[in-house]
């Protein structure tokens, strides 16, 4: 079966939400002109980014503060003047790797195989009544398999491209070069594969997640003590959103202990400020369009864990209810680069 990628971006109908600040950002990605010019230099330079391990979130070939924290990351990472710009220094130490922006990618049933979950309900007690919370249609798929939105690949190949198997897409070129996930677990690996993560991973050893960032920051080296400066070397950088003036990012040192993936969740409202407490908890089926997406990694503060989400393209610009929250395909490459059990220090 084909459709249109035009068809399948107007069907993609986003979850609702009961933030203002959320239906305002989903409003403004939703309208966003799916025939935009993209500039192809910078879509390589996020391509090359999100390559080594500084994610600038989803890749869509335009300027923004998502992709000025990854430069600055990368840049600190690199001993370059740490200033958020695509300067030249900053050009020519990404370009060491020749990868080109795109890749035309003939698609099959595991980029675009459902089952789908469509229309997707926005209240959790009908979520409830479902087995599995799947992408949509073909085109979230794909959006998420290659790092990018559903408007980046209409842009990029047209409104009027077939979208099926057997079909040629332009997509943003975050193809892995290894597929070998050594030491992940039997549901791990799949969604490692699912996601495009590179098999090749460095080793970290704790994180340190900066609330004034907006960042999850990877490094290798000794975990600093309470009043201790942070210089172990910096090795992986992504965004993440911290939580809310209601739910703040607890401030502190703590571990995640456990990993699980595809995880259902327990819906409680009393756990949620902007939800009446008079509402019935739910258990909420697994699946990236679930409220905690793809994976939960668990922290040793009741309540929170670091996780994936529904909505990639809102990371960081959106408040949470106090988790950490990350792109799915950003969560499970931090899964694979950080054994369970490793120290997690939060600072404002």
């Amino acid at each position: 079966m084909f459709l249109t990628a035009a068809a399948l971006l107007a069907g993609a109908a986003f979850a609702q939400s009961n933030t203002a600040e959320t239906n305002s950002a989903q409003s403004n990605a939703a309208s966003a002109n799916p025939a935009a010019k993209i500039d192809l230099g910078l879509l390589q330079a996020q391509v090359l980014l999100d390559e080594a391990g500084f994610s600038p979130g989803a890749i869509d070939g335009r300027a923004g503060s998502s992709q000025m924290k990854a430069l600055r990351g990368f840049q600190q990472a690199n001993g370059l003047p740490v200033t958020g710009k695509l300067d030249e220094k900053t050009k020519q130490e990404l370009g060491r790797d020749s990868r080109p922006a795109t890749v035309d990618v003939k698609l099959s049933a595991e980029d675009v195989g459902g089952p789908f979950t469509y229309p997707m309900p926005s209240k959790p007690e009908e979520q409830a009544k479902l087995d599995f919370l799947g992408y949509r249609n073909m085109l979230e798929k794909l959006a998420e398999r290659y790092h990018t939105t559903p408007e980046t690949i209409v842009a990029l190949n047209g409104p009027e491209k077939l979208i099926g198997v057997g079909q040629t897409l332009t997509l943003p070129n975050v193809v892995p070069a290894s597929r070998e996930y050594t030491g992940a677990n039997p549901k791990q690996a799949p969604l490692l594969n699912a996601l495009n993560i590179e098999g090749s991973q460095p080793r970290g050893d704790y994180v340190v997640v900066d609330k004034s960032d907006g960042t999850l920051k990877v490094y290798e080296g000794e975990f600093p003590s309470e009043s201790g400066k942070i210089d172990g070397k910096l090795l992986a950088q992504f965004l993440v959103t911290t939580g809310s003036s209601h739910d703040p990012l607890p401030l502190g040192n703590w571990k995640a202990t456990t990993y699980s993936f595809l995880p259902p969740f327990n819906y409680q409202p009393d756990l949620f400020w902007d939800v009446s407490d008079d509402k019935a908890e739910h258990k909420l089926p697994p699946g990236p369009n679930g409220m905690v997406g793809v994976a939960w990694l668990d922290l040793t503060k009741e309540h929170y864990g670091i996780h994936g989400t529904p909505e990639p393209q809102l990371i960081g610009k959106t408040q949470s209810h106090g988790c950490l929250r990350m792109t799915n395909w950003d969560v499970m490459r931090l899964s694979l680069i950080m054994k369970p059990g490793f120290q997690a220090k939060f600072v404002a």
